[in-house]
C-alpha cells in the first residue's frame, strides 16, 4: 500500500514538473503575445475564407484568395531590417525588439478595419489591397514577436512557452474566427463585418502589454556587444550573415526542404474546409459550436501534451509520431464528406484534426525555433517560417481545383497522400543526424551576462 501511494506521489511530483513551467512569468508572456501574433492570419484564411463563401464567391477564387497572404511566405526578405535598423527614438526608449513592435501594432489595428470594411462582393480588387497591407503588417508582426519570444524565454523554458506561446495564437485565432463571425453575422450580434474587424484589431493589446512587461531581450544585449561598423561591413552583416551563417550547417538543404513541405497536406485540408462546411448546409450557429469551439478546445488539448511528448519522445521521434497524426486525421473529413450533413461526424473530425493540429504545430515551431541563431533571431526563423507559409500560400492555393475535381472525399484522401513526402524527408533527416540543431550554447552564453 505505502508503494502504491510512493508511486502515486512520484507520478503527482512528475506532472508538476511537467506543467508547472506554463505558469512561469516568461512563458505567460509568450502566451500574450500568441494572442497577438494569432488574429490577423486566422481573419486572413479561416474568417476570409468564410465571409467570401458566404457573399456568394467561387470556390476557385476563395482558393487562389489565400494567395494574398503571401507577404508571410516573403517576410524573410525584410527579416533583416527588423534584426538590425533602429527606429528613430522609439529604439532608443524601448529597444530593438519592442520599438518595432510598437509601431507595426498600430498600424495592423488600422489596416484590419479597413479590411473589414472592404465589401468583397461589391470592391474585391480594395477587398485584396487591403488584405495584402494587413498580411504585410501582420507577417512583420510575426518576424518580431517570433524572435523576442525565442529571445526572452531561457533554454529551459522554451518547449513550455512555445507551447504557451501556441496556446496564445489559438486563443487569438479563436477570437478571430468565432469572435468576429459572432459580432458580424446576423445570427450573432449582427454587428457587420467592418465593426466586427476592427474591434477584432484589438487583439494587438496583449502582445503589446507582455513585451511592456517582460522587457527588452537577449538581442538587444547581443546588439551591443557587437564592434561598430562601416556601412558596407553593417550591410554584410544585415542582409547576408544570417543566411550564410544559416545554410553553411551540416544539413541545411535537407531541413530547408523539409520545412517547405512538411504540413502541405494540412494546409491544403484548412484552406478548403470552411468552404466544405458552407457546402453541406451547415448553419452559422453549428460551425461557430462546433468548428470554432470544438475546435478550439482540442487545439489546446493537443497543445498542452506538446512539451511532455517533447520531453518523453525527443525532437525527431515527436516530429514524426505528431506528422502521421497530422496526416491521418484528414481522412476524417472524407468520412464527413461522405455523411453529408452530420453534426456527429463534424464533431469528431473537428476534435480528431485540431488536437493533432495543435500537437503537430507546436512540435514543429518548437524545432524551428532550436534553428533560430539569436545573433539573426528575426532573420533565421522568418526564413524556416517563410518557407512553411510558401507550402500553406502557394503549393496549397491550388486546393479549390482538386477540391471541384476530386470531390470532397477524393480531395480529403488527396491530402493525406500529399503530406508522405515530407515524412519521408523527415526520416532521411533523422537518419542523418540532421534533427535538430540547437543553439544552446549561443544562448548560455548570453544568458550568462545577465
Amino acid at each position: 500500500m505505502a508503494g502504491t501511494e510512493r508511486l502515486e506521489g512520484e507520478r503527482r511530483r512528475g506532472f508538476v514538473a511537467t506543467m508547472g513551467p506554463y505558469l512561469r512569468p516568461r512563458p505567460i508572456a509568450a502566451l500574450l503575445l500568441g494572442i497577438s501574433s494569432g488574429f490577423p492570419l486566422a481573419l486572413l484564411l479561416g474568417t476570409m475564407t468564410f465571409w467570401l463563401a458566404k457573399v456568394g464567391i467561387e470556390k476557385k477564387t476563395i482558393g487562389f484568395a489565400i494567395g494574398l497572404t503571401t507577404p508571410y511566405t516573403l517576410k524573410f526578405l525584410w527579416a533583416p531590417l527588423i534584426d538590425r535598423l533602429k527606429l528613430p527614438v522609439l529604439t532608443r526608449l524601448f529597444g530593438q525588439r519592442r520599438s518595432w513592435l510598437f509601431l507595426i501594432q498600430v498600424l495592423l489595428f488600422a489596416s484590419v478595419w479597413m479590411l473589414g470594411a472592404s465589401q468583397p462582393e461589391l470592391h474585391l480588387g480594395v477587398f485584396a489591397f487591403w488584405a495584402i497591407v494587413t498580411a504585410f503588417l501582420a507577417a512583420t508582426q510575426d518576424i518580431v514577436i517570433d524572435a523576442y519570444r525565442i529571445e526572452i524565454l531561457p533554454e529551459a523554458e522554451l518547449p513550455h512557452g512555445t507551447a504557451n506561446n501556441q496556446f496564445g495564437y489559438r486563443l487569438g485565432a479563436f477570437i478571430a474566427g468565432v469572435g468576429t463571425i459572432a459580432m458580424a453575422s446576423s445570427e450573432g450580434l449582427g454587428f457587420g463585418w467592418a465593426m466586427a474587424y476592427g474591434l477584432t484589431g484589438l487583439c494587438v493589446l496583449p502582445g503589446a502589454l507582455a513585451a511592456v512587461w517582460a522587457g527588452p531581450g537577449l538581442h538587444d544585449r547581443v546588439l551591443a556587444q557587437e564592434p561598430r561598423k562601416g556601412a558596407g561591413n553593417w550591410l554584410e552583416t544585415t542582409l547576408i550573415g544570417p543566411f550564410r551563417e544559416f545554410l553553411q550547417r551540416r544539413g541545411a538543404v535537407l531541413i530547408l526542404l523539409f520545412v517547405l513541405i512538411y504540413k502541405l497536406g494540412d494546409a491544403m485540408g484548412q484552406s478548403m474546409l470552411n468552404p466544405m462546411i458552407v457546402e453541406l448546409g451547415f448553419s452559422d450557429t453549428e460551425f461557430l459550436a462546433i468548428n470554432k469551439v470544438v475546435g478550439f478546445w482540442g487545439l489546446i488539448v493537443g497543445t498542452a501534451l506538446s512539451a511532455p511528448l517533447l520531453a518523453w519522445l525527443g525532437m525527431g521521434r515527436a516530429l514524426f509520431v505528431s506528422g502521421m497524426l497530422m496526416m491521418l486525421s484528414n481522412l476524417t473529413f472524407a468520412v464527413l464528406a461522405t455523411q453529408g450533413h452530420s453534426d456527429l461526424w463534424l464533431t469528431i473530425a473537428v476534435a480528431t484534426e485540431q488536437v493533432t493540429s495543435g500537437l503537430g504545430l507546436t512540435v514543429f515551431v518548437t524545432y524551428l525555433s532550436g534553428l533560430s541563431s539569436l545573433a539573426y533571431t528575426a532573420t533565421q526563423f522568418a526564413l524556416l517560417s517563410s518557407l512553411a507559409g510558401v507550402g500553406r500560400t502557394w503549393l496549397a492555393a491550388p486546393a479549390g481545383i482538386f477540391a471541384e475535381k476530386l470531390g470532397w472525399a477524393g480531395f480529403w484522401v488527396m491530402t493525406s497522400v500529399v503530406a508522405i513526402p515530407g515524412m519521408v524527408l523527415l526520416w532521411l533527416l533523422w537518419q542523418r543526424g540532421f534533427v535538430v540543431q540547437s543553439v544552446r550554447a549561443a544562448r548560455a552564453g548570453a544568458e550568462k551576462d545577465d
